[in-house]
């Protein structure tokens, strides 16, 4: 769904004021709300993905739970410990 905006210049108009409609233009399409939105906008990731990405920090869990019973490793602590 492209929103074309279009100006033409009036025969007296300075450059400033071409621009000056140009952006209200714009702003009245309401295509800068759009583009910024879909700015950082990423995919939704499929299962397989999803369920690979799972299994992977599952992995890493369990490899730094061993580390620490080992004591290679310290545990995290918390900055505001009651």
């Amino acid at each position: 769904m492209a929103i074309n905006v279009e100006i033409t210049r009036n025969g007296t108009e300075n450059s400033m004021g071409v621009l000056r409609r140009f952006t209200k233009k714009v702003q009245g399409a309401g295509i800068l709300p759009r583009v910024r939105s879909l700015r950082y906008n990423q995919r939704v990731l499929s299962s397989y993905k999803t369920k690979m990405k799972t299994l992977k920090s599952l992995k890493r869990k369990a490899e730094v739970q061993e580390l620490i019973k080992m004591g290679k490793m310290q545990e995290k602590t918390s900055r505001y410990s009651k």
